[in-house]
């Protein structure tokens, strides 16, 4: 395991850097970055190792990653559908690039999984002994400033004490005690203002800092069906999101003093520019990243979960 834990470093490390370009001040091409940042983890099929290594298949993983990305990238595709077409091609064609592509080479070679040689090297040892390629043809000239994007700006607050003891009373065993239920009528399908918007007491509003209240309105709401969006929620310790399945992600943004419980297993869990939020949850498809965040803490009820990144964060 530890062997390809170092195989996996340099996809890893890719998909650090490509986060991190999504940090900080908002690029005209935030929707660009996120949608081929959030398709990389498809390229981590090749870990799959057998049905108790806590992934789906090969095939089914490519799937489930694509999903993760396919929310910016319709976003892409609905902004610059009547304005320029040279994005639009790009949106279908990085689909493309996994829906058929990499899921059909996958289906058509790998369909149970790598094979690996019994007699074989260590995968890492063989890859960083391996001559170099030969030097690829130039590429054309980029765009201008197509994927630009400011550089992250760390928080620096300061996280405080006091999250232990909510977690300790969630995993005694009465988690259902205090929970906030999220009924149908809090989803984005069955709203009738269609604000999604989760009201919050005056109190609420005006104990919160001066960069939360400029975020705009506290969220939790469900996306198109695909996303759950966990914004802005200042001081609430009993959120509950508990009609969830495999295929939907739990995206959590601009949180203080918080705490999160998921009782479902989801696609993958992002924690962004949260302050003092603790997240519990039972399971993930993909994976859990924590970003630009301060005193966050997580626990899973999963020994097989995969956190892809932590960066820009303090004390997580």
């Amino acid at each position: 395991m530890a062997g390809l834990v170092e195989f996996l470093k340099p996809l890893n490390e890719v998909i650090l850097k490509v986060n991190a370009m999504t940090e900080g001040r908002r690029s005209d091409f935030f929707n660009h970055l996120k949608s081929a940042g959030d398709s990389l983890s498809a390229l981590a099929w090749i870990a799959y190792t057998g049905k108790d290594c806590g992934m789906s298949m090969p095939i089914a993983h490519v799937e489930e990653s694509w999903q993760m990305a396919e929310f910016y990238n319709n976003k892409v595709l609905v902004e610059y559908r009547n304005k320029d077409q040279i994005h639009v091609e790009w949106a279908k064609a990085l689909k493309e690039l996994y829906l058929p592509g990499l899921r059909d080479y996958v289906k058509s070679h790998y369909p149970l999984g790598p094979v690996w040689s019994a007699s074989g090297k260590k995968a890492f040892s063989a890859l960083s002994k391996a001559p170099p390629p030969g030097a690829p043809a130039p590429p054309p000239p980029p765009r201008a400033s197509l994927f630009s994007s400011e550089p992250s700006q760390p928080s620096s607050s300061n996280p405080k004490q006091g999250m232990s003891a909510v977690f300790q009373e969630i995993s005694s065993g009465n988690v259902s005690v205090g929970l906030k239920k999220v009924t149908a009528d809090m989803k984005t399908k069955n709203r009738t203002d269609r604000t999604g918007v989760v009201s919050a007491s005056g109190k609420e509003t005006h104990s919160s800092s001066p960069s939360f209240s400029k975020a705009g309105p506290p969220k939790l709401e469900l996306q198109m069906g695909r996303k759950w969006a966990v914004e802005n929620q200042i001081g609430r310790k009993n959120l509950v999101i508990d009609d969830c399945d495999a295929k939907q992600s739990v995206y959590i943004y601009g949180c203080k003093d918080s705490v999160l419980q998921i009782q479902g297993k989801v696609n993958n869990i992002t924690i962004d520019k949260c302050t003092k939020m603790g997240v519990v949850f039972k399971d993930v498809v993909a994976a859990c990243e924590v970003v630009n965040c301060n005193g966050v803490e997580v626990q899973c009820q999963s020994p097989r979960t995969t956190f892809l990144g932590i960066i820009s964060t303090s004390r997580s």
